[in-house]
């Protein structure tokens, strides 16, 4: 019995020896540094829902973003393009496409959330078109978009913060209101 006894104790206090040098060996291991850069990108297009009979919003958007570990909350990179237009039908019975493209100066994302903002830099121009003069002043645009994976509550959604002046800072936009009808986004952050 006592040999029994003695042996039982070798083989815990070998067990115990071997995994404190586990332990120690995996806590001297330090983890892996952070990767330097991370991108972020939103593409794709969509038909909006609106309020208005007849009247039709579509929006695309490419958009890509470098933010480093040491910002990972605003972009250091942004490029690409979004792209706003609105068709109205006409009295004659044809249609009219108002449109504004957005060189991409910030894009952001947090979980099924991005906000993309930009300049104006290309514009239709058509009879009562108000983009050509957003277009020369310049008008800075922002647009949010709530992008669910699979199994997430809800439609895909996109908020338009309209024409705004100057004061429209970089990567601001409202909530995503309008719901998408048809079409959609990916999302990588």
């Amino acid at each position: 019995m006592r040999r029994r006894t003695l042996h039982v104790a070798a083989l815990l206090a070998l067990a115990a020896a071997l995994t404190g040098t586990t332990a120690t060996a995996s806590a001297a291991t330090p983890p892996p540094p952070p990767a330097a850069e991370s991108t972020a990108r939103l593409k794709g297009s969509a038909h909006l829902d609106y309020p208005v009979a007849n009247e039709e919003i579509r929006v695309s958007v490419d958009a890509r973003a470098t933010f480093t570990k040491d910002n990972p909350w605003y972009p250091t990179k942004t490029e690409g393009t979004f792209r706003l237009s609105h068709t109205i039908p006409q009295p004659d019975g044809s249609s009219r496409t108002y449109w504004a493209e957005m060189e991409v100066d910030c894009l952001t994302t947090g979980g099924p959330n991005a906000t993309v903002t930009g300049r104006i830099v290309a514009a239709s121009n058509n009879p009562g078109d108000p983009f050509p003069a957003m277009l020369k002043d310049h008008v800075r645009l922002g647009m949010s978009f709530y992008v669910p994976g699979k199994g997430a509550p809800g439609p895909a959604r996109v908020g338009l913060s309209g024409a705004a002046d100057m004061t429209l800072s970089k990567c601001m936009a409202p909530a995503p209101f309008d719901k998408v009808v048809s079409g959609g986004f990916t999302l990588k952050s």
